[in-house]
């Protein structure tokens, strides 16, 4: 969908609605959006640090005329660091998320990743892959804001004059994923539901579940569609997502129920067209989150191991 070039900086999608999109869209370079109407405003989203978070909303300013002190709400669609690691930027701001994202935000606060990237190699493979991907960005400096409120299901919020549904989706990418729908204006923020041209990563899973929320998503009445990674897109480009995993449920069953290792079914399955997504070696989490899925025991391979196994993959792949 070429509407909005996937350049660096603010996208004005029209009606009070922009768009913040960081390329290449890999690690740690996420999407964000804002809606305003009249002397309201929620802010889906902020950044991997305060840095490039205070910069977005500079940006922001300008556009719309609403500076971050005024922004009222925060709404953060999932625990992962790139997604709200900048609330602190906006003091005042109430901050909403699902019950489950911010249980997952109070356990995994920023120094635990400011410590993981300092100590790099130090930790394996596991650690200087972490250490590589995460370079650009500032952990240190991260004044953390915890939600201010929470709920599970669903929430209706009124900005100004605008309707904003909050449908919780997860687990899926994450234990608490939630998507922020703009019905009004067509729009959809997905958060991490989504990666356009960049691999899908399940942390939680089940796959099922993530397939749903693409689901959800193509049900909506929406034309204008802002993922969490990657270009704004259309329904076709959220059918691709729920392809991607589609095939790779099925192609990992087969080499679970054949005996095969995460590692090595991994590295077998065929990507295909996939293999152009960036980061494919997410696949290997994938696997095992889906490899979890099937023994049933709930048992989670530490995350530096799982980082660890990225490594090994993205190496393997490039052979």
């Amino acid at each position: 969908m070429a509407r909005w070039e996937f350049t660096h900086g603010l996208k004005d999608i029209g009606n009070g609605l922009y768009a913040w999109l960081q390329p290449d869209g890999g690690w740690g370079w996420s999407n964000a959006g804002l809606i305003v109407d009249g002397d309201q405003s929620l802010l889906v989203d902020t950044l991997f640090d305060m840095h490039l978070t205070r910069d977005m909303l500079s940006a922001m300013a300008d556009a719309s005329g609403v500076a971050a002190e005024k922004i009222g709400t925060i709404v953060n669609t999932h625990a992962n660091g790139d997604h709200c690691h900048g609330n602190g930027c906006c003091p005042q701001a109430e901050i909403i998320a699902s019950e489950a994202s911010a249980k997952e935000m109070a356990e995994i606060p920023p120094d635990a990743l400011a410590t993981f990237k300092k100590m790099g190699a130090q930790l394996g493979p596991g650690g200087a892959y972490f250490a590589d991907i995460f370079a650009p960005f500032d952990f240190d400096a991260v004044d953390e804001r915890l939600p201010t409120q929470t709920f599970t299901g669903r929430m209706d919020l009124k900005v100004g004059d605008k309707a904003v549904e909050l449908h919780e989706v997860g687990p899926a990418h994450t234990g608490g994923d939630v998507i922020v729908h703009v019905p009004g204006d067509r729009t959809v923020f997905t958060g991490d539901i989504l990666f356009i041209e960049g691999t899908p990563l399940m942390w939680a899973g089940p796959v099922s579940n993530w397939i749903s929320a693409c689901e959800k998503i193509i049900a909506m009445d929406a034309d204008v569609i802002v993922p969490g990674h990657g270009p704004i897109t259309d329904k076709a480009g959220v059918q691709r997502v729920a392809d991607y995993l589609a095939y790779v449920d099925a192609e990992a069953r087969a080499r679970f129920e054949a005996g095969l290792s995460v590692r090595d079914a991994a590295l077998d399955i065929a990507l295909g067209d996939y293999a152009n997504w960036g980061d494919a070696e997410r696949i290997a989490v994938n696997v095992d989150s889906l490899y979890r899925e099937y023994r049933g025991d709930g048992q989670v391979t530490p995350v530096m191991e799982l980082f660890a196994l990225m490594a090994e993959t993205r190496d393997a792949m490039r052979r």
